[in-house]
């Protein structure tokens, strides 16, 4: 019987030797970035990878779109809102967005605008009972696991023409990053560079839907990055405009346009990058 004890005492430790112990580190979180097709517009979903959501801009008048979208990733609520200037294709849905989800804070530069759009925005705002919080150079997002900070504007600009103000905004998950620019001109891209802001990122968001008046040469110096994203539709404008799609390519920038193949999705665990679909350019 003694003999035996000590026979399954000794497989038991044994056992306890061979057996690893439960690996406790868990695989990386992915974030995902969402350019929606809105058509001539912008919206721009991103899952951060520790759960909050954020919204840059919600396209034209029409919101049923974005929020449909948003439901379909079935969104809860809404982090970050961030109207990124007043014009109507960026910030007409985002009345829309406010009245279907609950929003915890709204960031928007600190310029108004006459328009419909804008004062519809502000009222949703309003019955939200929410404060706008400024969008300016130097500001850091509140969202775990990233670092999102605004990198423009960094002065202020005329009235006359919004496009300057816009609210850029990078946001970095471990080695990759995205620069979302809003439909800044090359004076605003100049003075981010010229502040020496970091717009260091592997994936541009096109400026102002690919006009020649943004995406400067400049910015391509400081951004360098891999890949960009036009969001773009059917326009009187010329969007995008062969001088920025020649840019980018002597840049050897990879292109991707939601006119030609619809929403892009970019997916990141802060190591890799993969995106829905293939590079049109």
């Amino acid at each position: 019987m003694k003999m035996i004890k000590t026979l399954i005492t000794a497989m038991i430790a044994f056992l306890f030797i061979i057996v690893p112990e439960a690996r406790t580190d868990a695989a990386p979180k992915n974030m995902y970035v969402h350019f929606i097709n809105v058509g001539q517009g912008d919206s721009i979903y991103i899952k951060a990878p520790n759960g909050e959501d954020i919204l840059i801009d919600g396209g034209n008048k029409d919101g049923s779109d974005v929020v449909a979208y948003l439901k379909r990733q079935k969104v809860k609520d809404i982090e970050v809102m961030i109207a990124t200037h007043p014009d109507a294709d960026h910030i007409g849905g985002l009345d829309e967005v406010l009245k279907a989800f609950p929003v915890k804070s709204v960031y928007a530069p600190k310029v108004g605008n006459t328009t419909q759009a804008y004062k519809d925005f502000l009222v949703a705002v309003k019955n939200k009972k929410l404060t706008i919080k400024v969008a300016k150079a130097d500001v850091v997002l509140p969202i775990k696991g990233v670092t999102a900070k605004f990198v423009g504007p960094v002065k202020s600009y005329s009235t006359s023409d919004t496009n300057d103000w816009s609210a850029v905004l990078k946001v970095t998950y471990g080695k990759k990053s995205f620069l979302f620019t809003g439909d800044a001109e090359t004076r605003a891209e100049a003075d981010m560079v010229k502040a020496k802001k970091d717009l260091r990122a592997d994936v541009l968001k096109v400026g102002h839907h690919g006009a020649k008046t943004s995406t400067s040469a400049t910015l391509l110096k400081a951004a360098k990055p891999t890949y960009a994203v036009i969001s773009v539709g059917k326009n009187a404008y010329g969007h995008p405009t062969s001088e920025v799609l020649n840019r980018l390519k002597s840049y050897k920038v990879k292109v991707f346009r939601t006119d030609k193949q619809g929403t892009i999705i970019a997916t990141t665990n802060g190591t890799t990058l993969t995106f829905n679909v293939k590079p049109i350019y």
